[in-house]
């Protein structure tokens, strides 16, 4: 087979693209967005039931749909997604050819089928155990079956890209270095591998429990093992959308990092200590030590911290340097006032960067003190945090990337670029106020996993602050604000694939490859003279400290001393 017939080279950003790879980029994708959307729908389904003047559904199909959100926005969208990913930052980013396609595809089809049957199991009714399926509550064999068979799919995919970074090393497609996006996915795929091992260890008795041929998992166990796993799998997502943020910044802007080893340190600091900072879902169990608790959940969790407070300096860091570089030297913020907000690729990334950091970063810290973890665990607090990292911060992310990759991928201009423009905004809007609003009502004691917060048919009942109510209906309407935003960008994206004008009939700007260049090689934007960015750091550091001592003024009026 000719080398033409194999590889064709991006008219935009010079790459040499893999034809297999780019197929398997295509399937994973388009996974992602079906599994998306019908999690989507659910996600909208449970705010519309947490409000209480509206309370859609009855309680079985509130824990069904519940089950069914967490599974498919947590997991399935994302882990497709972050196939696809890998695939861009090992075949595409560094020219390569990737390593057997036939194993790819095999991982896809497991994960494709894996996800049916657990979607199947949840729908008929009888898996209606959540995200994190705690024993002693039991689901259909299927769930557990489907799960696994979802897990090794993803496990492949996973040493399809560790292959293709040897091979691309052996055939020598790139220079130096690799790329520091591939870093931050290599950082990713070997979480994963983490986390699907620890899948399997808890996962594979539990199967054999459904079936009868266990009798007994001891809960405690279960729970500390399920989230090496559970913990573990937003820490991949962590990783692929930082990696995500970089790549945007470079193909847009040409912006190199400020520095590539420090940004490289902090990606290795993800895979030190990111997993023991799973302890913090663990700080009102009892069968832990104090000491264990405190010591996995500060001096552990906080180096794991820091590596994401040096990419939310150095990602805003990379991009004025690069501005500035293009004159923008105006004031301290001439380069942020001038930046391509139009662009929803640059938009969606830098919204993601602020929502993660100052909603998700600063209340995952406080949720992860074993002290203020007693004023918020088990309420709406919990997965107002969730969904700011996983969704202001993954899901914005994958949708910023997704703008550049309908043309270099699908080779399809977008459709709708009105509509494209304001996508993030609207959904980073709704996602903010889901957030804002769940994490100010669980502050307020409502709690999670409620069907009915008014305990209305319960025997003992109590009765929130109306602030709480209040504050439970702008979460329904801050859900369907943000399921617009979802649908824009589902509208945007198949309707690129399908109806956009094909970008080989077009001739790209040259400063579009000079820029998109940048991606793919290593480098360092060689300069601190970055004040825009100091202000921005101090803004979130003032938020930071006075958000942390609020707490502890809360806590203090829980406990006050006589």
């Amino acid at each position: 087979m000719a080398i033409s017939e194999v590889f064709r080279t991006c008219p935009s950003t010079g790459l040499k693209i893999h034809r297999p790879a780019e197929n398997l980029i295509k399937a994973n994708a388009v996974a992602a967005v079906v599994f998306l959307t019908v999690g989507g729908l659910f996600g909208l389904m449970v705010a519309l039931t947490r409000w209480p003047t509206v309370h859609l559904l009855p309680a079985d199909w509130f824990y069904l749909a519940l089950t069914a959100h967490g599974l498919d926005v947590l997991l399935v969208w994302i882990i497709f997604f972050e196939m696809a990913v890998l695939y861009f930052a090992s075949a595409i980013l560094l020219n390569s050819r990737l390593a057997t396609p036939r194993w790819a595809w095999l991982g896809f089809w497991m994960m494709l089928i894996g996800a049916l049957i657990v979607n199947a199991a949840v729908l008929a009714g009888n898996s209606s155990v959540m995200f994190t399926s705690y024993v002693p509550m039991q689901a259909s064999p299927w769930f557990y079956l489907g799960f696994l068979i979802f897990a090794v799919g993803a496990l492949i995919g996973c040493f399809v890209f560790f292959g293709t970074l040897v091979i691309a090393k052996e055939e020598k497609t790139y220079e130096g270095s690799i790329p520091l996006v591939t870093f931050g996915a290599l950082t990713a795929a070997i979480i994963a591998v983490f986390t699907i091992a620890s899948g399997a260890i808890i996962l594979i008795p539990t199967l054999l429990w459904s079936v009868g041929i266990i009798s007994y998992i001891d809960p405690l166990m279960y729970k500390i093992v399920w989230w090496a796993m559970g913990h573990s799998s937003q820490q991949i997502n962590v990783s692929a959308h930082v990696a995500v943020w970089y790549a945007i910044a470079a193909i847009v802007l040409g912006a190199k990092p400020i520095s590539e080893k420090v940004s490289r340190m902090a990606f290795l600091m993800y895979i030190l200590f990111l997993q023991i900072a799973s302890a913090h879902h663990m700080l009102v169990e009892p069968g832990m030590s104090s000491t264990w608790k405190i010591f996995n959940t500060s001096y552990a969790m906080y180096l794991a911290v820091l590596g994401s407070m040096i990419h939310g300096m150095t990602v805003p860091g990379s991009i004025e340097a690069a501005q500035r570089a293009r004159g923008l030297t105006n004031g301290i913020f001439e380069w942020l006032r001038k930046a391509p907000w139009g662009n929803p690729a640059f938009a969606g990334m830098f919204l993601s960067l602020v929502l993660f950091g100052f909603l998700g970063g600063i209340s995952g810290v406080v949720m992860g003190t074993e002290q203020l973890n007693l004023i918020m665990h088990n309420t709406l607090y919990v997965p107002g945090h969730f969904h700011a990292t996983v969704v202001a911060g993954t899901t914005l992310a994958f949708m910023a990337i997704t703008y550049l990759l309908v043309p270099l991928i699908f080779q399809r201009e977008l459709i709708l670029k009105g509509w494209a423009k304001l996508q993030p905004y609207v959904f980073a809007a709704g996602v903010a106020g889901i957030s804002l609003f769940m994490m100010g009502a669980g502050t307020l004691g409502v709690p999670r996993r409620v069907w009915d917060i008014t305990g209305a048919d319960a025997v003992l009942t109590f009765d929130y602050p109306a602030t709480a109510y209040l504050m439970m209906g702008l979460n329904g309407l801050s859900a369907i604000l943000a399921a617009v935003g979802g649908v824009m960008y589902i509208v945007v994206v198949v309707g690129s694939i399908l109806f956009g004008e094909r970008t080989a009939e077009k001739k790209p700007e040259p400063a579009v490859a000079t820029e998109a260049s940048v991606v793919g090689h290593y480098g360092s934007a060689g300069t601190l003279k970055l004040p825009g960015t100091g202000v921005l750091v101090g803004v979130f550091f003032t938020a930071f400290v006075l958000y942390y001592f609020v707490n502890w003024k809360f806590l203090s009026e829980v406990w006050p001393l006589r």
